[in-house]
């Protein structure tokens, strides 16, 4: 018997938020510094997993800029 297994899912987590002052290029609204988690899962098994900071938009989702 033969398994062929190549789904491969990513999940992005925001785990919390603070304002900063400046707003968003794309739509001129206000952003916040976000910690977030990147899970990369393979055939549902979990192998990578990365945080770090970025500015997001609050009103769009855009995110500006990230940071390792």
């Amino acid at each position: 018997m033969v398994l062929f297994c190549f789904l491969l899912d990513q999940k992005r987590i925001v785990k919390k938020t603070k304002p900063v002052a400046g707003s968003c290029s794309r739509c001129r609204r206000g952003a916040s510094v976000a910690d977030i988690v990147t899970k990369t899962r393979f055939c549902y098994i979990p192998f990578y997993w990365r945080s770090n900071k970025a500015i997001l938009c609050t009103f769009c989702g855009a995110t500006l800029k990230t940071y390792p």
